[in-house]
Parts: C-alpha cells; structure tokens; sequence
C-alpha cells in the first residue's frame, strides 16, 4: 500500500526566506490546495458572524483581515505560474477555478450578517482608532457596498452570477491571446529575407528558431521584444506587412479564440451589474472610487492630450511619407511601415539608432542601475541569491536589505519571453507585506518578454525594454519597501489611477545622465556610453511622441467610451472600435496600442477596465513629482526621497492618494507638467 505524499501548498515552507517549495509543486496539488482554503476560510468567516460579542474593529475587520492564509497562498502560487510559466495542465485548472473563487468570494461580500457586523463598527465611527485602522474599516465598508451588500436577494444573486460569468470569460479571453500568440510564427528560410536587420535581431530570432527544434533558420514570434525590432529594421515590406497584421489580429482570428463574442457579453454583463448597482454606466460605476471619481473627468483628461498628440502624429505622418517618396517608395504609408520609417527618422535627424544604442544596454548593467537608484534613494542593498529555487530556471532571486541592515524583502526578475509566459510586463507577488499576523516581508517578483541572447553572449536592450524594467522595478519597491500593518492595504494595493505613479516616476531615473554614464557601457568593451552619443540620446527623448501618445490615448479613450454605454444591445467591437477613431479623428496610417480583441488589461479580468486613462492620470502625477528633484537640483535629493518613500512607497492605501501626493510634493500637482515632459506644449512664444 502506497502512502500518499502530503501537498507541499499545504506544508509549511521553512526554506530560505520561506519561498513556495516550487520543485516539490506538481499541478495536481493545486485543485485539492485551493478546496481546503476554500473551506478553511469559510470556516474563518462564519466564527466571525457567530462571535457573540459586539462588533468591534479587532473581531470584525482585524479578524476579516487575517482570514484566508492558505487561500491567499495557494492563490499567489498558482496565478503566478498561470501568467509567467503556464502548461495546458494550469490552464485547465484556472479555466475550472476562476467560477469558483468568484463563487466563493461573492458569497463572502454577499453575506447579509457579515455586513451587518462591518456596517456596524463603521456607524460607530474611528473614535479609538488608528489612522490606518480608520483607512482599513472605510475601504471595508466601501468595498461590501460596491459589491452589492444589503441590495435585495433577488440583487445579489444575480450580482453573483454575473460576477461568476465575468471571471470565466476574463479567463477564456487571456487564454485565447496567448493561444494567437504561441500559434503564430514567421519561419525565416532564407538568409535574404533577414535584409536590414541588425545582427542582435538575427540572434534573438535564431535562438528562438534552436529553443523550437528549427535550428538553422530564423524565427519572429509575436512577443513584443521579438516583433517590434524586426517591424522597425526589415527591409522586406511584404514580411512586416505579414508580422504586423498577425499581431494585430491576435484574439480575433475566427475560431476557437477568437475574443470578440467574450467582449460583447463581458461589456453587457459590465453594464448590467452597474444598473443593479445603481450607476448609469459601468465606468461610473468603476471611476466612483477611483480619483478620477467620474469618466467625465478621465474623459476630459484624455481628450486634453489627444489635439495636441493628433496634431503631432499627423505632422510626424506627412515626414514618414516624405522618406518613403525620397527612397523610391510608390505607396502610402501603412501601420507595419511606421516604425521602420520612423526608425529612418530617427537617424537621419539624430544620428541615432537602436544598434547603436543597444550595446550599451545590457540587461546586466540595467538591473543593475535600477538597484542603484534604489540605494541612492532609499538607502537599499541588493545581493544575488542563486541557490535559490525558483518557478523557472530563468528565474534570478535577489535579497533585499534596509540602509541599517534589517531584511526588506526578496526580490524575483523573470525576464525573458517563452511560449508558457504571457505577453507584456508585470509586477506581482508571491507574498505581500503585513504586520498583522507577524512581521511578514514581501517576496516581489516581476516579469518580461525580453528576447534571450545566445548561450554565452548578454542580452541587450533597447531603450524602450530598459524603460519598462525601470517601470516594472518601480512597481516592485512599491510592493518592497511597503510598512503597513493590515493586508488588504499593503504595497499596490491603492486606486488604479494612482498605482502607475511610483512605476511611472522611477522611469525618469533611467534618463539621468549619473545613471547612464555609470551603467550603459559598452557590453565588449566595458567603454561608457560616448557623450555625444548619450547627447543625441537625450535630444530624441520626445521623437515620436505623437505616435506613442496617440496609440495610447487612442485605446484608452476605446475603453472608456464602450464602458459608458448604458444600452448593450447589438453591441460589437470592431463596428465600435472604428466608429470611436473615426469620431477621434485616428490619423492614418495607425492602430490602438490594444485593439479590443486582445486588451488584456481590460478584458482579462477587469483590472484596467474603463480605466486604461490611468497611466495618463498617473503620468500628470510623476511628471510633476519628478519636479521636486529637478527643483532641488539633485536627482537623489535626500530629503525629497524620504518624503516619496515615507508618503508614496511605503504607505500603501494608508490614506486616500490625494492625501498621499500632497503629502509628498506639499500640494496638488500642476497638470501643464504632463505635455511638457512628451514634448506636446506649445513652444513659447518669444517677447518682442
């Protein structure tokens, strides 16, 4: 008789810094994993209704608060591997658990009596409370309202099935992108059709050919690391026409995953639970606690930068077309010629171009100069820890340490692409920070799609790439360098409009030239980065600019405008998505960032949905914050650093952001910062 082994998720982990035990983890231990959370934190949350003392922030919130452990657990576990490092195993289970934890969470804001409690500490006001125990008890209360507590029953059952039906369709809808996007390839044959790609394109594209047994040829994927470069160097039109329309047709491609019949029912549910909850449109709904409070207000914002960014772009088109009629080019530009033409630009106005810039941009020397801003500001000390086991091979661990030496947390990068990994970039966490059930410090991790360099040689960057591993650290010293008691508040835990703020403003660390001189050397040579070259660099730093504002603008305003529909019927998203940029008035020869059939921001899940405009929103926010370094004439500032960790980084939601941001800039930001950083202000006029 054979003894089963027991389910490592359900062990403790004793290892190193007390990481899941992901060799021992097997995708058959999660199913029976999440059932005993499931029931562990029910059982948590009746002893809550049943306490038979009178509700008070200690048994009600505190205790709400620390329920759930194991669930949380399994639940970090298991949708970080279904987004870094999927199987067709993950995927069948995620399919069959998304209904169930909505099932189960649902239940839990449903519930009439667990309100009660919760409705009852609130009315009693935060007379004896802390400020982050007042903060905590608000967003509690504000949260089981928004979920449909005490509405009616026939309310909330239908409040729940809808909350059920989105979590499937949130999953189906991520997993078809990433199906379009394993499905696709451009096989490269030929030596002659790799013309006017650099040669770091030609090796990520022939180790990507070796890693899927096609060793010999040349393989473009749809990973934004891999298509991008070669949209921007091929030489070959009618195999960038190719590559391009792939990429935009992921998720509407017919078939099995194709997404656009999932947008029109999610958009429809979306609206409907808006109704029931008594908004007029799902983006009100949303926006209502967001600092937006209104699309309205989200709307105007975006529709400030779109003249100003349209009239860019369209000048920005007449000068792409201009190159393609000096080479002899008997055509209109079209969306897979904008960045090659641009890229022509480019060096022709600025003696700059990405192979010259990429081999001062290793991924080494970039990691490292975001961990050195992070000591410069904070203080921080980052050592590597390679015996380490991770949830991939590829995966590298770094130990995190105070200016005293007290232990802040681990630090995780998984940053190459790879078919079991989904596209784009984020930050998550395999454990957050809290103090209310001990000291518990975070393990942060976060993850790419850069293409890998061949065995032995560096992977280099472009400086696109080493923007986002800036942005994607900031996010991660949000999660790190969070000191919060409660959970639920903790690290990125704060309105969505404000979350891209600390990521946003770590970006602006990268362009400095301290940070460029020290870190982007040459990777053979060791030599810095020549200063007419890092000159160049920072004269382009607004080149294209229409462009990318416009792309952006373009889906966020796609976004916001089908989440204010108050009326579903017939609704489809391509009739739609073109009747919005018509209105617009979308400039040739482009296409959204994320056209609907493929917004995973939105459609998988609802994290961004009708809240995409957040990036801008924040970028107002860090374009103004960045300011106070500027005004103080240091860039590492002491004194400004310690009032954006002691207010931003570490003060998770502990008070409404507004609060938060005048906290650390000492008022309100000032709106004219934004265009002024993408180069949109009008130029002054000069004094006669």
């Amino acid at each position: 008789m054979t003894q089963s082994l027991p389910n490592p998720l359900l062990s403790d982990w004793t290892g190193p810094f007390e990481l899941p035990p992901f060799a021992a983890i097997a995708p058959a231990d999660f199913r029976p994993a999440f059932e005993r959370g499931i029931e562990e934190h029910r059982r948590e949350i009746a002893a809550i209704v049943a306490d038979p003392a009178a509700p008070d922030f200690d048994n009600t919130i505190a205790a709400f608060e620390a329920s759930g452990r194991t669930l949380r657990r399994v639940s970090s576990v298991f949708f970080n591997l279904a987004s870094a490092d999927t199987s067709d195993a993950l995927q069948a289970i995620e399919r069959e658990i998304a209904p169930v934890l909505s099932r189960h969470y649902n239940a839990i804001y449903l519930d009439d009596d667990l309100f009660a409690r919760v409705d009852a500490v609130f009315r009693r006001g935060v007379d004896g409370l802390t400020e982050e125990q007042a903060r905590v008890l608000e967003r509690y209360h504000t949260g089981f309202l928004r979920s449909g507590a005490g509405r009616p029953a026939e309310t909330k059952a239908r409040l729940a099935a809808i909350s059920e039906r989105l979590a499937v369709l949130g999953t189906t809808f991520g997993q078809n992108v990433l199906g379009d996007e394993k499905a696709w390839t451009l096989v490269i044959e030929n030596e002659a059709d790799l013309a006017g790609l650099p040669d770091f394109v030609v090796a990520a594209a022939a180790k990507t050919a070796e890693d899927r047994g096609l060793a010999g040829r040349w393989v473009i994927t749809l990973s934004r690391s891999s298509i991008e470069p070669f949209l921007q160097f091929s030489t070959r039109r009618n195999l960038r026409e190719q590559a391009f329309k792939a990429w935009a047709a992921r998720g509407a491609n017919g078939g099995a995953s194709d997404n656009r019949a999932i947008i029109a029912e999610t958009v429809a549910l979306r609206a409907e639970k808006a109704r029931l909850l008594g908004y007029a449109s799902y983006a009100d709904y949303r926006l209502s606690d967001a600092m937006a409070k209104s699309p309205e207000a989200a709307g105007a914002l975006l529709r400030s930068v779109w003249e100003p960014a349209r009239r860019r772009a369209t000048e920005e088109r007449a000068a792409l077309q201009d190159l393609v009629q000096a080479e002899g080019g008997n055509f209109d530009l079209a969306p897979w010629d904008w960045r090659f033409y641009s890229e022509r630009r480019r060096k022709a106005e600025f003696d700059l171009d990405e192979s010259a810039l990429k081999p001062f941009l290793s991924l080494d020397n970039i990691i490292a100069a975001a961990f050195d801003t992070a000591t410069r500001l904070f203080g921080l000390s980052f050592t590597e820890r390679p015996d380490l086991v991770l949830h991939h091979p590829d995966a590298r661990a770094f130990e995190v340490k105070d200016a005293d030496g007290s232990p802040v947390g681990l630090f995780i990068g998984d940053y190459f692409a790879r078919p079991s990994k989904r596209s784009g970039a984020w930050m998550s966490a395999f454990r957050g920070q809290q103090k209310l059930v001990g000291d518990i410090r975070p393990i942060i991790i976060n993850v790419m799609n850069f293409a890998k360099a061949a065995d032995g040689e560096p992977t280099l960057l472009s400086f696109d790439e080493a923007r986002t591993l800036f942005h994607e650290f900031g996010h991660g010293l949000h999660g790190l360098l969070s000191n919060v008691t409660y959970p639920s508040i903790a690290g990125t835990g704060v309105d969505r409009d404000f979350v891209e703020f600390p990521s946003q403003l770590y970006e602006h660390w990268l362009e400095q030239p301290e940070v460029l001189r020290r870190f982007a050397v040459h990777y053979r040579t060791g030599e810095p980065m020549p200063a007419d070259l890092l000159a160049r660099l920072t004269a382009s730093r607004t080149f294209n600019q229409g462009f990318a504002t416009v792309e952006y603008v373009a889906s966020a305003l796609v976004d916001l405008e089908m989440h204010i529909l108050s009326s579903t019927e017939g609704f489809d998203s391509d009739t739609f998505e073109k009747k919005v940029l018509d209105e617009i008035g979308m400039p040739d020869a482009m296409v959204m960032r994320h056209r609907p059939a493929h917004f995973q921001h939105v459609f998988a899940g609802d994290g961004y949905s009708s809240a995409y405009y957040s990036y801008l929103w924040s970028e107002v926010l860090d374009a103004d914050g960045f300011r106070a370094f500027k005004e103080s004439g240091d860039p590492f500032d002491p004194a400004v650093a310690k009032r954006l960790r002691d207010f931003v980084y570490s003060a998770g939601n502990r008070r409404p952001p507004e609060e938060a941001y005048r906290g650390f800039r000492g008022r309100d930001p000032d709106p004219s910062a934004l265009l002024e950083k993408r180069g949109l202000a009008a130029a002054p006029v000069a004094a006669e």
